[in-house]
């Protein structure tokens, strides 16, 4: 059977999408990303299950591990996110006074946290945050959270979606040591990788030439500075297409050129929430 490592604890976000991509698969929390990406690398039939950005907040934060790690992306998976206030159950909105979760979180609920004039209470996680609840077993307090958060600890869902901005997701991408690639065909492709450009002026202009002249479309570029430095920076990309596609490999070659570091992450099947 195989592993899923995620960081948090269960009934998170990254718990549900890890369950949505496979259901059979055994599940193990992480305290942190830094451990998930440790086990995956030590372990080649296991995967993590990473979010990578939010539509809303934006990035994550865990670009430096992906550069680090240089796991295989294997797909990505689009979590729709819908906040739920959590409570102990037959607890009453009027009754609750603080409310506990992780800051992006309460930063997607904060229209209904003003209006219901709830104290904030930061935290390392949505779900750590509705177990605690669980545990203290004081009416006053709640935690937003997920609703297999509620499932999980005995909580009651008091209100549901209470983000303030509907159809929000979150970018998963799972990943292992193994690599593997899908045949190219005629679905829809992201080829994902990293590089670090030779020092010289005006490199990333003359390195993305290629891509221009090949018309191939580039999702994301991303710069990140190195660890422990301000002057040497790599960049993340995912472009649409596969990387057998004589196109995109005209345009990675031309990148290449100007490269002092090149590493394909991943060519996956782009998932069908992109469009919507």
């Amino acid at each position: 059977m195989s592993k899923i490592y995620f960081q948090g604890t269960f009934g998170a976000y990254s718990h549900l999408a890890a369950l949505s991509t496979d259901p059979k698969a055994t599940i193990i929390p992480c305290k942190t990303f830094d451990e998930c990406f440790l086990n995956a690398s030590k372990e080649t039939d296991s995967k993590i299950i990473i979010p990578e950005s939010n539509r809303i907040t934006g990035n994550i934060g865990i670009e430096y591990l992906i550069f680090k790690y240089r796991l295989n992306i294997y797909s990505e998976y689009f979590q729709k996110i819908e906040h739920n206030l959590l409570g102990l159950p037959g607890t009453k909105i009027s009754e609750i006074k603080d409310v506990y979760s992780h800051g992006q979180a309460l930063s997607q609920c904060s229209k209904f946290i003003k209006s219901n004039n709830l104290i904030e209470h930061v935290r390392a996680d949505t779900a750590g945050s509705a177990e605690m609840i669980s545990k203290n077993k004081e009416k006053k307090n709640s935690a937003i959270a997920s609703a297999l958060s509620a499932k999980t600890y005995g909580l009651e869902i008091i209100k549901k979606n209470i983000e303030n901005e509907k159809g929000n997701l979150t970018r998963f991408l799972v990943m292992g040591k193994k690599i593997s690639q899908p045949e190219f065909d005629k679905k829809k492709y992201i080829t994902s990788f990293l590089f670090k450009l030779k020092s010289k002026p005006a490199a990333l202009y003359q390195s993305l030439a290629g891509f221009a002249i090949n018309s191939i479309n580039l999702t994301k570029l991303q710069s990140y500075p190195e660890k422990n430095t301000f002057d040497s920076f790599f960049f993340l990309c995912d472009l649409d297409g596969h990387i057998e596609d004589p196109k995109v490999q005209k345009s990675l070659e031309e990148l290449g050129l100007h490269c002092q570091d090149f590493h394909v992450l991943g060519v996956f099947k782009a998932d069908e929430l992109r469009d919507k």
